[in-house]
């Protein structure tokens, strides 16, 4: 399995539910106890399969990425809960493809 090191959000424009994912997403790492994994975010238009690790995104960003080789799709974009579910399904993953709707 490869590792988790680097986690993209994604969205339209790159400017605000991309980063407020982020910032969900580094907190939800931190409570999870885990540690030396990168967030980032940016628009569509600006990512490729090898841009990161692992790619969080809305379901509406979602179809786009349906080729990428590990994906986390969020029902609803700002819960904490869902967010830290499927992330903990992520790192627990052992398949180096995966998609989590």
């Amino acid at each position: 399995m490869a590792k988790i090191s680097s986690i993209m959000c994604c969205c339209g424009s790159g400017l605000g539910s991309s980063m407020m994912v982020q910032m969900n997403i580094e907190k939800a790492l931190k409570n999870m106890g885990i540690s030396g994994v990168t967030a980032g975010h940016t628009s569509l238009s600006e990512i490729s399969p090898k841009s990161a690790d692992l790619f969080v995104v809305g379901k509406d960003i979602y179809p786009q990425l349906k080729d990428y080789p590990r994906v986390i799709c969020l029902q609803k974009i700002m819960s904490m809960k869902e967010l830290t579910e499927k992330l903990e399904q992520a790192f627990a993953k052992e398949e180096d493809t995966f998609h989590i709707v």
